[in-house]
C-alpha cells in the first residue's frame, strides 16, 4: 500500500496529491452543507 502511494506521488507530484486531496474534501462537504442549508431553513 504504502510502495503504491509512493508511486502515485511521485507520478503525480503534490499538484496531483492535492488535487485529489481537495476534490475528496469537496465530495464530503458539499452534501453536508446543502444538508445544513436545508435543515437550518
Amino acid at each position: 500500500m504504502n510502495e503504491r502511494f509512493k508511486y502515485w506521488l511521485k507520478r503525480l507530484g503534490w499538484g496531483g496529491f492535492l488535487f485529489f486531496l481537495i476534490k475528496g474534501l469537496l465530495w464530503l462537504l458539499i452534501p453536508y452543507l446543502i444538508a445544513k442549508g436545508i435543515l437550518s431553513r
